[in-house]
């Protein structure tokens, strides 16, 4: 997916998406050890901290490779036609919270 873009066309501009779904994504894990680093799919939100220790004890290169809802939304976002000042931050301000 291309997040920030299909974002836009599903809260602004009626879910009508053009161009945000790619298909034949690498194995970015097979990608990173093929070129000799060492990687690891985090899946589950109960794997990051296990994966950010052993990345950070790595000696070579190590490629954290997480797998995200395609859903989920980039935060923060510059609606079309705001100034960056008006940013949605989280949220609560894109369901017109404080």
């Amino acid at each position: 997916w291309l997040g920030m873009v299909k974002q836009w066309q599903k809260h602004f501009y009626g879910s009508r998406y053009m161009a945000t779904k790619f298909s034949g994504t690498p194995d970015f894990v097979k990608l990173a050890e093929a070129y000799g680093a060492e990687a690891i799919r985090v899946e589950k939100h109960s794997e990051v901290a296990e994966a950010i220790k052993r990345a950070a004890k790595c000696d070579v290169p190590m490629l954290l490779d997480f797998i995200i809802d395609p859903e989920e939304d980039v935060l923060p976002m510059t609606p079309p036609g705001k100034r960056t000042s008006e940013c949605i931050m989280g949220r609560c301000q894109w369901k017109g919270g404080a």
